[in-house]
């Protein structure tokens, strides 16, 4: 092999040393994470700010790695806890065991668990690592605690509920832009996601669209009308 061989070996090599610098100078600087970030959980309440956990336990039940732990209990009579007959009394996470599945978001009939984009967070013993309710549940005005250890930036905190957010299943995009979740104390009713459907208005907002648009696709199916 001759020495122009050789060098076209390093062209690309070569070719990177002008290119453009990619690299973040992290701590400082964060990249910028996708709308649906999968990072550490926080429990919601309504706007009214009642708490949505109901202690069903389903998350705890979906989780692959085990590590959710929660125990509901019934609501007081004079100072109900939430909407429900019950609430989670106890909501443990052991973040030494989480994969950031999101399977328990998935699971959960209220939406009461949902995941920030804030993943860097260090622990300087096992204890800290099992977040109870304390530090789960977000505040009077519905945003996450920040905790001592954890590096939370800018907007990492407003996009909690953004898996909910994509309001196209599988795949239809008659589905997008219908609202079919509850409102967020501090937020209100989150705007669904647009842009895979362009006819659609972004501020469509009927609760009982969805149902609607169900309801109508299964009777165009069978031959029916829509009354």
């Amino acid at each position: 092999m001759g020495v122009l061989d050789g060098l076209k070996g390093f062209r690309l090599t070569f070719k990177q040393i002008v290119e453009p610098r990619v690299t973040k100078q992290y701590p400082e600087e964060k990249r910028e994470k996708p709308p649906r970030f999968h990072g550490r959980h926080v429990l919601n309440r309504y706007e009214d700010g009642t708490e949505k956990c109901i202690g069903c336990e389903l998350c705890a039940a979906v989780c692959p790695v085990r590590c959710i732990y929660v125990r509901g209990k019934d609501n007081p009579v004079d100072a109900p806890v939430s909407p429900g007959e019950r609430y989670g009394f106890v909501y443990e996470i052991n973040f030494l065991r989480c994969i950031h599945c999101d399977l328990c978001v998935e699971a959960c009939p209220t939406e009461a668990i949902t995941e920030s984009k804030m993943f860097e967070f260090s622990f300087t013993n096992r204890d800290d690592a099992i977040y109870t309710k304390k530090e789960l549940l977000v505040d009077e005005e519905g945003m996450p605690q920040h905790l001592s250890w954890e590096d939370w930036r800018e907007g990492e905190d407003e996009m909690t509920s953004a898996w909910m957010r994509a309001t196209s299943p599988q795949g239809n995009p008659d589905f997008e832009g219908i609202v079919s979740w509850s409102g967020e104390l501090g937020y209100g009713t989150r705007p669904p996601e647009v842009g895979q459907n362009h006819e659609t208005e972004a501020d469509e907002r009927n609760h009982f669209a969805l149902r609607e648009v169900a309801a109508s696709k299964i009777l165009k199916r069978f031959g029916g009308e829509v009354r």
